[in-house]
């Protein structure tokens, strides 16, 4: 099953996606996609240039291929590149679900568990009665959880005010809930070490699930501090990408669970390295993942499975388009060519509905065999 041709999809509106396509010989078609948000025209330059390695290679050696494209350059492989290698690899993996006509985890070991864990994301950090209110919502909705980042304050970004004003609003919190509710507090990387170290020791009595990112990404190290003087759990990265990424963090227990995001990190191939890695350190697991519809097919099933939910009414698989109008000039390639036209001329291009999931888990169930479709018949003609 030799690759054919590698393609990329990026999509410029308000929150940019780049999604990436793998054809092989045989008809196949694997969808992966990109995780560094507005760098899409750089991920997708480094795609096409990996395409030039691939294509001719069998589509089924992903750990081989991995290691060409993250190896075969005089330099290593740096985030963008590891964006690209990550949406290829996701791809290839979709290829050998649909090959083999089984969900993508029946080739990692089989179901574990039925039932995820999810949280969802509140809003109002910035005035703590807005914020209950959203979580009040939330918790009537059946969410166990609640998570919103840190309070942003105005136009210009005070880290004194803003550890304050987090304190307060998780404070608030935890007092009208109770200790039922699991609370997460996302500081976004926006922290040097001692506001970090402020505002996490005082959180310890409000007990969070976790702390996330509380200091910046370009240094695992700099979590050796805060771990030496805090007892709240900490979460991080999202940012970081292949196993040396995570290497200071997990090998010495800097962090409690690993944001591992399987579009930046180097694809499912070098993600699964990192978890079992961090599961010999009781590290536990909290995937990153803000990303579209590619990703969740991915890690559910292969992707065209999950578009098979969602049918149009002639028994066609439903088409997946950009969410607003796309200027000309703010897209490098859109989903396809139709579609890119019908921008151009001014008509609105609407996105399906994602498939119904649970408010609080998602279920992963198995699922007949996927009938062959092409990219095109997925994202519309």
């Amino acid at each position: 099953m030799k690759i054919t041709a590698i393609e990329t999809f990026p999509i410029m509106v308000d929150r940019p996606h780049l999604f990436v396509t793998v054809a092989t010989d045989d008809g196949l078609v694997g969808v992966g996609e990109s995780g560094l948000t507005w760098q899409e025209r750089a991920v997708a330059a480094s795609v096409e240039q990996f395409g030039e390695l691939l294509v001719g290679e069998d589509a089924l050696r992903s750990e081989h291929l991995w290691q060409l494209m993250a190896r075969a350059g005089f330099f290593p492989a740096d985030l963008v590149a590891s964006a690209a290698i990550s949406a290829i690899d996701l791809a290839l993996w979709d290829i050998k679900g649909k090959a083999l006509g089984q969900p993508v985890y029946n080739l990692l070991g089989c179901l574990t568990r039925e039932r995820i864990a999810c949280y969802p994301h509140n809003v109002g950090e910035d005035d703590p009665a807005a914020l209950a209110d959203d979580v009040r919502r939330t918790v009537t909705e059946g969410w166990r959880f609640a998570r919103w980042g840190l309070p942003l304050g105005g136009e210009h970004f005070e880290p004194a005010e803003a550890v304050r004003a987090g304190l307060r609003a998780l404070e608030a919190v935890r007092a009208e809930f109770g200790d039922a509710l699991e609370l997460c507090v996302d500081i976004h990387t926006r922290l040097d070490p001692p506001d970090a170290l402020r505002f996490c020791r005082a959180a310890e009595d409000a007990a969070p699930f976790f702390i996330e990112d509380a200091l910046r990404a370009e240094r695992p190290q700099a979590y050796r501090r805060l771990r030496e003087h805090t007892a709240v759990p900490l979460a991080a990265g999202e940012q970081w990408h292949g196993k040396w990424g995570f290497q200071a963090a997990i090998e010495e227990e800097l962090i409690d669970y690993a944001r591992i995001d399987l579009c930046l990190a180097g694809g499912l191939t070098e993600a699964l390295k990192i978890a079992r890695w961090a599961e010999t350190h009781w590290i536990q697991l909290a995937p990153h993942n803000p990303l579209g519809p590619g990703l969740l097919g991915c890690r559910r099933a292969p992707v065209a499975r999950f578009h098979q939910r969602r049918r149009a009414r002639n028994g066609r698989p439903a088409r997946l388009r950009a969410d607003r109008r796309v200027p000309a000039a703010n897209t490098v390639r859109s989903w396809s060519r139709a579609a890119h036209r019908r921008a151009r001329l001014g008509h609105r291009v609407r996105r399906r509905r994602r498939p119904p999931l649970s408010r609080t888990a998602t279920r992963l169930r198995p699922h007949p065999p996927p009938p062959r479709w092409s990219i095109h018949q997925l994202v519309g003609r």
